[in-house]
């Protein structure tokens, strides 16, 4: 259990209650906020997101939570992307005619390769960690997790976390430093969606203040 105080951005789009609800369960203290100051006090932060690249950059974009995402990273406080959260840490999308992201992990988010297989991918997949992680603890590799996604990351070799295969295989978690992103929703996973939540936590507990 965590005592960590985790903020869940709030820029409206995302199913941030069911996120506060699972991080409240497994020991954190967990406010939904976009203003500074509580952006600033948090000892995490999730980027939730449900819906289009574009219009959630815009979202993020007029309440400044792009300028106030990066100086956390920077001053080293633990973030963690959640579905299309996970995307906008990105460089840019192709989404509807392409939009810049919030660039803290390289790469480019494009739509998923499944030619013959219905998009959106909605449904459990077994999740396969490519590399030990303080996220990934106590959840064993194959594990299934949630998703429901048409577009995924193509993040650089050395910060892909999980991979799952809908048509082919395709990244749906990535790590760089204090930066986490997860394709998958966590607070729809059971018990190990809420191992990865309370993995988090700890990490944002652990941070010195």
């Amino acid at each position: 259990m965590s005592n960590a105080r985790i903020c869940i951005l709030d820029y409206g789009m995302g199913n941030l209650r069911s996120v506060e609800k699972a991080l409240e369960h497994v020991g954190a203290t967990a406010t939904i906020a976009s203003d500074a100051a509580t952006v600033r006090a948090a000892d995490g932060l999730i980027l939730p997101g449900v819906g289009a690249f574009p219009k959630a950059m815009e979202g993020v974009r007029k309440l400044g939570l792009d300028e106030l995402v990066r100086e956390r990273r920077d001053a080293g406080t633990p973030i963690l992307g959640i579905c299309l959260g996970l995307q906008l840490l990105f460089d840019s999308t192709t989404e509807l005619g392409g939009a810049e992201g919030l660039g803290l992990l390289p790469g480019e988010v494009a739509e998923l390769d499944a030619p013959g297989l219905k998009v959106p991918h909605i449904g459990w997949s077994p999740i396969r960690w490519e590399r030990e992680s303080r996220l990934a603890e106590g959840i064993d590799s194959e594990t299934p997790f949630y998703l429901v996604h048409s577009f995924a990351p193509h993040p650089e070799p050395a910060d892909l976390l999980g991979t799952a295969e809908y048509g082919a295989r395709f990244a749906c978690a990535a790590e760089r430093d204090n930066v986490f992103g997860v394709q998958f929703h966590p607070e729809k996973s059971s018990a190990a969606g809420l191992r990865l939540l309370s993995n988090f936590a700890g990490i944002c507990a652990s941070i010195p203040a």
